[in-house]
Order: C-alpha cells, then sequence, then structure tokens
C-alpha cells in the first residue's frame, strides 16, 4: 500500500446576510478567471485555523480569531493530486476585504449564496452548496 503526505487547504466563507465573499482568480494557473473564496495551503507545522488566519490577512487584509472560525465543510478532492480542503465559516472579523495580492486576484466582490456566478469553481461551490445551504459536513470531489 502507498501513503503520501495529503495536501491541505483551507477556504473561508464571509457572509452578510445572504451573501457570500468571492474574489475572481487571475495569473494562478488553475481556473483563472474563475470566482472562488479566499483559500490557500495549510503549511508545515501549521494547524488549518491558523493557515485560514494566515490566509485571511495575506489575501483579503482581513483579522480572523480562531475562536470566530467555524467548520462547516470537509472535502476529500482528487484534481491530479489528492487533497484534503477544510471550509471555514467566520461569526466575525475585522476590515474590510479588499484585494491584498493583485497578481492573484482581480477583484472581490459579494454574491447572493442563491445567485453564484456560472463561473464559480466548481468544488468549491459544491462546498457552498453542501456545507452552507444543507449543513453537509462531507463531501468528495473528482473521484
Amino acid at each position: 500500500m502507498n501513503r503520501y503526505p495529503q495536501i491541505l487547504s483551507v477556504h473561508l466563507f464571509l457572509l452578510e446576510g445572504d451573501k457570500i465573499l468571492l474574489q475572481l482568480r487571475k495569473n494562478t494557473g488553475y481556473r483563472d478567471g474563475c470566482w472562488s473564496v479566499i483559500a490557500g495551503h495549510v503549511e508545515a507545522k501549521e494547524s488549518a485555523k491558523r493557515a485560514m488566519i494566515r490566509e485571511a490577512k495575506e489575501e483579503a487584509g482581513i483579522l480572523l480569531n480562531p475562536e470566530d472560525l467555524i467548520l462547516v465543510h470537509v472535502m476529500h478532492r482528487f484534481e491530479n493530486q489528492e487533497r484534503v480542503d477544510f471550509f471555514f465559516k467566520a461569526k466575525r472579523w475585522e476590515g474590510e476585504p479588499k484585494v491584498m495580492e493583485p497578481n492573484k486576484a482581480e477583484k472581490v466582490e459579494w454574491f447572493k449564496l442563491s445567485e453564484l456566478p456560472p463561473n464559480t469553481v466548481p468544488y468549491v461551490k459544491q462546498a457552498i452548496e453542501l456545507g452552507l445551504m444543507k449543513g453537509i459536513i462531507y463531501s468528495e470531489y473528482g473521484w
């Protein structure tokens, strides 16, 4: 049996009423021109919550506290390699979300949960629909 380390990623659901914050990807080499959420990889010796806090500051300029992050979905995903994605909802945050990495994101915008853009990254859309809207904690994608 072959065992190898999984790639761990974190994703952030920021909600205002019935709207979710999405950012338009560019120059990343993955789904450029598609909408996604604030996200990134978990680094060595970093917890998923710590990674989410770091990524939120790096990508959107907002500050999060660990106690304000609620895990709403976990996805085991296969897209050229195996990944495990943790999707967190923030109960609150400090600061106004904005593009902090203009080389990777074109803009941020609020969208109604019921009217996500057609070019939303498919696995992110699945996590929004299952984790946020239906309360389903686990799913798989790409297998």
